[in-house]
């Protein structure tokens, strides 16, 4: 059935598939967000759920005119709120290429001679300084994982801040990072804390290897 890019299940089921697609190709030079929904179409499957097939356009969130179009399709399964929606997506047209940034970032970090520990990013007002931008960018491509993980049809997730984040030392190749984030859910209004570790190389992209939604004082 042919719905209104406006309708709010719709909606909420481009917000998870932009979410997922920015876990799957964003890195800490680029996140993706949801710019528009062009075209939806529900279909309920008997005794399997509700799928949305959509057509949407993705945008860098740190340069708002590089845009892509993305078909994508979610799945909602029938009753089990433990299941994750099944997300399938196609992106059309090149993204940005981002290597250069990504391995600039990459590098810095590796020569920190402490590890880097930082909070409250964006700050009070809304800002992240530069020096911070590739790590907000991965606590937001990372948490597209802990948004498609937790989704249902009604739930409608997005990354608020980082309420504090600290660089774990390891001895191979990868960068690690255990982010403390609050989730806004936009259906509830509710604001979430939520932990999660977080590893990145250039080479093999982002990994979510622990998660868990904290308790509502683990934000203050």
């Amino acid at each position: 059935m042919e719905l209104p890019p406006s309708h709010h299940p719709a909606s909420r089921a481009a917000s998870l598939a932009a979410s997922y697609a920015c876990y799957r190709r964003g890195s800490p030079g680029r996140g993706l967000g949801l710019r528009a929904v062009r075209r939806a179409r529900g279909q309920d499957i008997d005794g399997v759920g509700r799928k949305y097939h959509l057509e949407l356009v993705l945008e860098d969130v740190l340069d708002k005119d590089s845009t892509v179009n993305c078909t994508a399709e979610v799945l909602y399964h029938l009753g089990n709120k433990n299941i994750a929606p099944d997300v399938q997506f196609t992106i059309e047209g090149e993204l940005k290429n981002t290597d250069e940034a990504d391995n600039i970032f990459y590098n810095r970090i590796k020569s920190l001679e402490k590890e880097l520990v930082a909070e409250n990013i964006p700050d009070s007002h809304g800002n992240v300084s530069p020096e911070m931008e590739p790590i907000h960018l991965l606590a937001w491509v990372a948490s597209g994982y802990v948004i498609w993980k937790n989704s249902t049809e009604n739930t409608k997730f997005q990354l608020a801040q980082i309420k504090h984040v600290k660089q774990v030392k390891r001895s191979d190749e990868y960068l690690e990072f255990d982010y403390m984030i609050l989730l806004h859910e936009m259906v509830s209004q509710e604001i979430i804390p939520w932990q999660m570790t977080v590893l990145w190389h250039p080479q093999h992209g982002v990994q979510v290897t622990q998660d868990s939604r904290q308790p509502k004082h683990a934000a203050e």
